[in-house]
């Protein structure tokens, strides 16, 4: 069997760091370079010829941290590593994920032939902002699930006063899953955008009258939708609000709103490094998820059991 080896980008080296302590294997070294024109240098300090090659970069705005992981892969690939496999765990440009207006681009597909064809034989990445981007790609890929990490931090609660709502049509099947796993009920928010980063609660479908709240979704940008969600809720006699998000892009003004918020509690993990403190947001790590899924992949193993997917497809 070829040897494993795992590599980093710069864009959240401290999550590669930790998943390495998981999977007790030694972070290898890269060199980097930024010229003064911004233009990016990469190099493999060690010898990867014929070995089995992961590496880990989220791929969230700026661009250089996309161009970084492309520049990597390609790297690799011409060192003669047998496999290279592409860690992301955060896939950013995947809100563009259809032609929903004339004359715009599909950027998530773009980045998928991108990463193809800068030479990933494999993919493996955590909660897409849509399902449909699996198919993207014309390689494998495994979609792992937060929910596996976040879920913990409520089971405890009590769930008889406790419902979980959806922010908006597009997180309903991942509140689906939580609500079905801590077995309480589940709320609609109604949402529509006057236009791009900005949005408005229209309705609230379902009961949250006296009830405290738990609203997942898959990322947090500059936290409008979350906030203002938490402020109808609110407004319409829940109790306390709780968060659950994947990526924790939150970025503008993100964390004073959140700050100032009614919301109680935000977990999120840490596929993104946090820019700033907020006594509110509390972190837990994925590194034990994406270590497991690199051993299995690297042994040839199912890792169908990390994908902690709700059956219920309905």
């Amino acid at each position: 069997m070829s040897e494993l080896k795992i590599f980093s980008g710069r864009s959240n080296r401290p999550l590669a760091e930790q998943i390495c302590t998981k999977a007790k294997i030694p972070l290898g070294e890269v060199a980097f370079q930024t010229f003064s024109d911004g233009e990016l240098w990469v190099k493999f300090i060690e010898n990867i010829r014929g070995d089995d090659v992961f590496i880990i970069q989220p791929t969230q705005p700026p661009a250089e941290n996309l161009m970084e992981l492309l520049i990597m892969l390609d790297a690799a690939k011409r060192a003669s590593a047998k496999r290279v496999t592409a860690v992301i765990p955060y896939f950013g440009y995947a809100r563009q994920d259809r032609k929903d207006q004339p004359r715009v681009s599909i950027s998530a597909k773009l980045v998928a032939n991108l990463i193809t064809k800068a030479g990933a034989d494999r993919v493996i990445t955590m909660d897409l902002h849509t399902a449909q981007i699996q198919g993207f790609f014309d390689i494998p890929m495994d979609h792992l699930y937060s929910s596996a990490v976040l879920i913990e931090c409520f089971t405890k609660m009590d769930n008889s006063n406790l419902a979980v709502a959806s922010p908006d049509v597009g997180s309903i099947k991942m509140a689906r899953s939580y609500a079905k796993r801590l077995g309480c009920e589940l709320i609609l928010i109604d949402k529509r955008r006057p236009k791009a980063n900005e949005a408005e609660v229209l309705n609230i479908i379902g009961n949250v009258d006296n009830k405290n709240i738990l609203i997942v979704d898959d990322l947090i940008d500059t936290g409008g939708t979350f906030v203002n969600a938490a402020q109808a809720l609110r407004k319409n006699g829940a109790k306390e609000i709780f968060g659950a998000c994947t990526h924790p892009i939150l970025s503008g003004t993100a964390y004073k709103r959140i700050e100032e918020s009614v919301v109680k509690e935000l977990i999120v993990t840490d596929t993104l490094p946090l820019k700033q403190k907020c006594a509110k947001i509390k972190v837990r790590s994925t590194a034990n998820i994406f270590a497991q899924a690199i051993l299995r992949t690297h042994r040839n193993e199912s890792i169908s059991s990390l994908f902690d997917v709700d059956k219920d497809k309905s």
